[in-house]
């Protein structure tokens, strides 16, 4: 069941990347400054493996959180939640920080990018709680 968990965990983040995305593709495209096609849709999302590894990749986050909180004895919503925030916020955002100023890339994209990763955890945190 746990396996379960952490799939269903994934698939909940991988639609809220769907909807953060779609909701600020345009202001990503600017700050990541990614090569798009004529109608400005990036170059990378003809690639189907992209959103498969994606997905698997979110999955490994997922099942780390859901190590990480079996070991903590994190249970309950508050905790799930806030405890999906802390990771977010504090380990995934700030590495994403780095990587961008090494990249030099504009603190627009931190902040998109890293407001993904803290609301993705976040949801993550709270899917694995509830079941």
């Amino acid at each position: 069941m746990e396996f379960m968990n952490v799939i269903i965990a994934a698939i909940a983040a991988f639609v809220l990347g769907a909807g953060w995305y779609n909701v600020l593709s345009k202001q990503w495209v600017e700050a990541s400054g990614v090569s798009v096609d004529a109608e400005g849709t990036p170059v990378s999302m003809k690639k189907p493996q992209v959103f498969g590894f994606s997905f698997v990749f979110t999955a490994v986050v997922a099942g780390m959180m859901r190590h990480v909180f079996a070991s903590s004895g994190v249970e309950g919503i508050t905790n799930g939640l806030v405890s999906g925030i802390g990771i977010g916020l504090f380990f995934i955002s700030p590495w994403i920080a780095i990587n961008n100023l090494y990249g030099a890339r504009p603190f627009k994209l931190t902040l998109i990018d890293g407001g993904y990763a803290t609301l993705s955890c976040a949801v993550i945190g709270l899917v694995l709680v509830l079941f």
